[in-house]
């Protein structure tokens, strides 16, 4: 096998060593305890995904036949003009897990357009025997479809090329097929473009591969996996690790994994994190948007862009918040330090999959809980909250004396399962920041931020007619103590073994407030626990009422449409919820 050209990336190697006897002895032992975690898909369920791909195939092709015909294609014609599906993501990079989605691509020929696949596919799919939990996402960034075909969670994409027909040996990579498509297209086909790209540019597939499901386990486990709320999604920890096969293009998976904490550990945010030179990327003189913090100022605010390979080249990471970034800064210094331990032969790799002590480092959480009245509901509703809620994570950033807004990517189900069925919750873990200028207990309002948060969810469901009179968003602070009445004993467990040393050691001369005794002095708390009432329109406009301030702040005593003050709406809303009733310190830190 071929170590591939001599330098791959935008500088040179920097080390270009064999693998010693203990790099692959710990490679060994690395792929041992990953399939410990039973992350690698045994071959039938490998086999049946196949299968499920070539059933989807054979779907699209016919639905381009029928539709053709239509549209008065002779069938001959129609039968010719073809369609195909593409994978992306995990699974065509080789690292998917068992259980995982499988991202795909329809591609189709000129004659048959996105509104077609959102209304007659969609229909088809509908009326498919082995399709359930279909939906369709049209409004997002890259308008989806989401179902299980046969139990596998599949998210397809759609793109119209500018050609007659799709031959079955159609390949991506051609910059030319970007003629004459929209943006959405673009988009749609970038996932396809990057995956591929990233595979030639790293020196040893096999290598990357493991590496890279090691770090996607890690991730996960220490709470840092997720685009949309802030954190980093697979292509993002894709690029990082094939930047580290690129800087050391004969490492053994081991090292690779010790060398990415190393790397980026140290790596100066904001430089980009990239795989090519941007002038190495063909463009076609095509006009679409690429990342560029030279000429574009909004670029120029990024907090982590690791850029996508592949033009139009886009930051994977727009998403990523201050508090986010330094969640990611903290661990990659844990994960140095415990693969340190590992080549020492202090500890094992059971110790970087370690889940996250994110329970057990913060005093003061806000728990986000989104209701639906049944299973299909739920799952509509659930994505759009969630979409939303780095906005609240940014609301929280700004407020003063808070220093960090950690989100939880982890959706967790309520512990009483039968009093909520269709809840989903999310946590955000507070850091307060010390005053400089006084010692004197401090009382903390978040009663903007979390009503302005509910009032953007509430606004974009009534946009796009999702809202229903039982889709409720909640939002509210509690207590550590308190976390046992919403998520599991079993999972308030989790981190608890070795991160308390490991988490708080690394910040050591800092200005580290997660468990220190000054949350002891916060006076008082305000937070609005809104709901949906009997009539979604009717929460709507009062939400509108009290965020008039998005263009000037509303003082205490102004009024609001119904005729009480501001004050007395936050504090009766707070204290008419059931579940503050039942703790009068609710609104209290002690």
């Amino acid at each position: 096998m071929t170590s591939g050209p001599k330098t791959l990336g935008v500088t040179s190697a920097i080390s270009t060593a064999e693998p010693k006897p203990l790099d692959i002895k710990l490679s060994n032992d690395l792929e041992d305890v990953l399939r410990k975690f039973d992350i690698f898909e045994p071959e039938n369920e490998l086999n049946e995904r196949i299968n499920v791909l070539q059933q989807l195939n054979a779907l699209a092709k016919q639905w381009i036949i029928d539709l053709s015909i239509q549209r008065n294609i002779s069938r001959g014609i129609a039968e010719q003009v073809g369609g195909k599906i593409f994978t992306f993501g995990s699974y065509r990079l080789g690292v998917h897990t068992r259980g995982a989605d499988i991202d795909t691509l329809l591609v189709a020929p000129r004659h048959i357009d996105r509104v077609d696949f959102f209304s007659t596919f969609f229909e088809v799919l509908q009326g498919h025997p082995n399709v359930t939990d279909l939906r369709a996402i049209e409004e997002a960034y890259v308008p989806v479809m989401k179902f299980h075909f046969k139990g596998i969670e599949i998210d397809l994409l759609f793109a119209r090329l500018a050609l007659q027909s799709i031959p079955d040996n159609l390949t991506l990579g051609d910059i030319n097929l970007l003629q004459n498509l929209d943006y959405k297209c673009v988009k749609s086909l970038n996932g396809c473009r990057v995956t591929e790209d990233i595979l030639t540019l790293v020196p040893k597939a096999e290598s990357f591969r493991l590496a890279l499901r090691a770090i996607k386990l890690w991730a996960k486990r220490r709470g840092t996996y997720s685009n949309s709320l802030g954190f980093l999604g697979g292509v993002s920890w894709a690029i990082l690790m094939a930047r580290v096969c690129q800087l050391y293009p004969k490492a053994a998976p081991a090292t690779l994994v010790q060398k990415f904490f190393l790397v980026f550990d140290q790596w100066k945010w904001p430089t980009p994190v990239m795989l090519r030179h941007p002038e190495d990327i063909p463009s076609a003189n095509l006009p679409f948007p690429v990342w560029d913090s030279r000429n574009n100022p909004s670029d120029r605010a990024h907090l982590m862009p690791i850029l996508t390979p592949t033009f139009p080249q886009q930051n994977s990471t727009f998403n990523v918040t201050i508090s986010t970034k330094n969640v990611m800064s903290q661990e990659f210094k844990i994960g140095l330090g415990v693969c340190e331990d590992v080549f020492s032969g202090k500890t094992d790799w059971n110790s970087l999959f370690e889940p996250s002590d994110f329970f057990h480092r913060y005093k003061h959480y806000i728990i986000i809980q989104a209701m639906g009245a049944d299973n299909k509901e739920h799952l509509e509703w659930i994505g759009l909250v969630e979409s939303k809620i780095r906005i609240l994570v940014g609301n929280l950033e700004r407020c003063q004396y808070i220093e960090s807004a950690h989100i939880n990517p982890t959706g967790y189900t309520h512990v009483d399962k039968e009093l909520y069925p269709f809840t989903t919750q999310w946590l955000i873990g507070l850091s307060i920041a010390r005053p400089t200028d006084s010692t004197q207990p401090i009382a903390l309002d978040l009663t903007e931020p979390i009503q302005r948060f509910v009032s953007v969810v509430y606004q974009v469901a009534t946009n796009n007619s999702k809202v229903t009179e039982s889709m409720q968003v909640k939002a509210q602070h509690v207590k550590k103590r308190q976390l046992s009445e919403y998520i599991s004993p079993a999972i308030l467990k989790q981190g608890r073994k070795r991160n308390k040393k490991s988490s708080l050691s690394l910040l050591d001369g800092s200005n580290n407030t997660m468990g220190s005794s000054f949350n002891d002095s916060i006076k008082s708390v305000n937070t609005s626990s809104t709901v949906l009432p009997e009539r979604g329109e009717k929460r709507l406009s009062e939400v509108h009422a009290s965020q008039e301030p998005a263009k000037k702040q509303r003082s205490d005593t102004e009024t609001s449409r119904d005729g009480t003050r501001d004050s007395e709406n936050v504090h009766s809303n707070v204290h008419s919820n059931e579940e503050v009733r039942k703790r009068p310190d609710n609104q209290c830190f002690s």
